[in-house]
């Protein structure tokens, strides 16, 4: 497994896990996101 398929499970797994509402969901997607762009740079 790739590092970056190991950083992008983990960050989906906290951010499904930390959010209540489909808002949340967007929120930390988009977190992840710019997690991942972060990443790459």
């Amino acid at each position: 497994m790739s590092k970056f398929a190991i950083v992008l499970t983990l960050i989906a797994t906290f951010a499904l896990g930390a959010c209540n509402t489909v808002r949340g969901v967007g929120q930390d997607v988009e977190k992840a996101g710019e997690a991942i762009q972060r990443s790459t740079k």
